[in-house]
């Protein structure tokens, strides 16, 4: 069930065109598929396939387990000896010997953080390696892959000992929405699409979540055996994979994560609801948020002036650990007790607006498709993010500067009422205010709602608005009617169904 990626597969497969060696970093969130990914690339390359894994970092392991497990692995896939190396060094000098020939050969060093895991020398030893021999077969493409992102652009993407060696650094990201769709198969087009909207808020576009939907079972069924019974997969992998990509204090980000649960917050204010000072640690948790795909930075720009905001806000982008944290961690208990007692998604507490905002996720996630319905192309986009303005209160000198009793130019109040915008598209002439809104039925109080946003919203001169509404649910006639809206995009446009 491999779908979508042609456009990454486009760039490998480019890589077989020179008449060099490529050196390669594949970055992206755990279960997202990098693997298959280059799996898949050697496969229609006609290439030679090696793949080596790192050994999952575990306390009774050290670096000579790691090398033991890495010749294990070479001598399976090409008959070599299996005789653990004495150093990373000998390791990758035994898998240069394995290389000859002109056939085009893929190797894949996955996960290779746990690999390093236990030596600091490692990236340096892979670089002496790669210069020396391994980039000397013409044939090959070397990619170092793994889920914990921060490692690869620390040591590779980011540090000068590479400079200059890598052909392509990939970032891979969760599935666009008309590839998820793909995973119900021809079910699609029959089912409600309030159970796809309804999976997809959980499980985001992350292929390994999404081959395990039963198109078949309604979306109830689906998400309680994958997330409300004991050993579910949903209701696993969120520890397993929060300690895989997270590896520097693991126990401060995660309490800055679960702080994003119900909404984004700038870092200041994630600073002072922990109760210290902005910066150090607290950068270095949503960095690694950031990085790993569990979190996302906005920093759309400002419409009044054009030039970037002040503050960035940070939001879970991450429909998945959203969901695990306002459903399946309080109930770990009862889950894994058998106890829980799932009634139904809507009988979950807040399960209305909690998915509205996963709902409104899935959509800032996707903005790139929204370019087309609303007559835009990408090139043309400066901005794209959800934006804040908070309210305020402050004063300013009345009037005619009319002195009070004791002397001074009396003050009156004025209020700046706040505003937020799902999504908020500019260009260099125009910006276009999107409201997203997922409910059974729309009336013509968004018009309202957009209306007021669009009034609140600072905007510099010989700029345009224009105004687009996503939608689930049923639309009163009388939205469309109006012609407030510049673009109304139903979801199932999204999904290509």
């Amino acid at each position: 069930m491999f779908f979508g990626r042609d456009e990454l597969l486009d760039d490998l497969l480019a890589l077989f065109g020179k008449r060099t060696s490529s050196l390669v970093t594949c970055r992206g969130r755990r279960r997202v598929g990098k693997s298959t990914l280059i799996e898949t690339f050697a496969r229609r390359a006609d290439a030679r396939f090696i793949r080596i894994e790192g050994l999952r970092p575990a306390e009774k392991l050290d670096n000579a387990a790691e090398l033991a497990h890495f010749a294990a692995q070479l001598a399976a896939q090409t008959g070599c000896e299996a005789t653990p190396p004495s150093n990373w060094l000998n390791a990758f000098l035994r898998l240069d010997r394995e290389l000859g020939g002109t056939r085009r050969t893929v190797v894949l060093l996955d996960e290779i953080s746990w690999m390093a895991h236990y030596d600091p020398s490692f990236a340096g030893t892979l670089k002496t390696a790669w210069d020396g021999n391994l980039k000397k077969h013409p044939r090959l493409v070397l990619v170092l892959c793994g889920s914990v992102s921060t490692w690869i652009r620390d040591h590779i993407v980011d540090d000068g000992t590479f400079y200059g060696r890598r052909s392509l650094d990939i970032v891979v990201p969760e599935l666009p929405l008309p590839e998820c769709a793909k995973f119900w198969g021809s079910a699609a087009g029959r089912v409600d699409r309030r159970e796809i909207v309804d999976v997809l808020s959980v499980t985001g576009g992350v292929p390994r979540y999404l081959e395990e939907i039963d198109p078949g079972a309604t979306a109830e069924e689906n998400l309680r055996r994958l997330c409300f019974r004991p050993k579910g997969v949903l209701r696993e992998d969120f520890d397993e994979m929060f300690s895989d990509v997270i590896t520097r204090q693991p126990t401060f980000t995660g309490r800055t994560l679960r702080l994003l649960a119900d909404g984004p917050r700038s870092a200041a204010e994630i600073a002072e609801a922990i109760g210290m000072e902005r910066g150090g640690r607290v950068s270095d948790a949503l960095d690694q948020l950031v990085e790993a795909g569990l979190a996302s930075a906005d920093e759309g720009a400002n419409p009044a002036t054009g030039k970037a905001a002040r503050e960035k806000r940070y939001r879970i982008r991450d429909n998945y650990a959203r969901f695990y944290l306002k459903y399946i961690e309080p109930a770990k208990v009862a889950i894994d007790g058998g106890t829980f007692p799932f009634g139904g998604l809507d009988r979950l507490d807040g399960w209305e607006s909690v998915m509205g905002l996963a709902f409104e996720n899935l959509v800032v996630n996707n903005w790139p498709q929204l370019l087309k319905p609303l007559h835009l192309d990408a090139a043309q986009v400066v901005s794209a993010a959800p934006w804040r303005r908070a309210g305020s209160r402050k004063t300013v000198p009345a009037k005619g500067g009319r002195k009070g009793v004791r002397g001074k130019t009396e003050k009156v109040v004025q209020d700046r009422k706040g505003v937020q915008v799902d999504l908020l598209l500019q260009t260099r002439r125009s910006v276009c205010v999107v409201e997203v809104k997922r409910q059974r039925e729309i009336g013509r109080e968004v018009i309202d709602e957009v209306a007021e946003k669009v009034r609140r919203i600072p905007i510099r001169d010989g700029m345009s608005v224009r105004t687009a509404l996503v939608y689930e649910g049923t639309l009163a006639p009388v939205v469309e009617a109006d012609g407030y809206f510049d673009a109304i995009v139903p979801f199932r446009q999204l999904l290509g169904l």
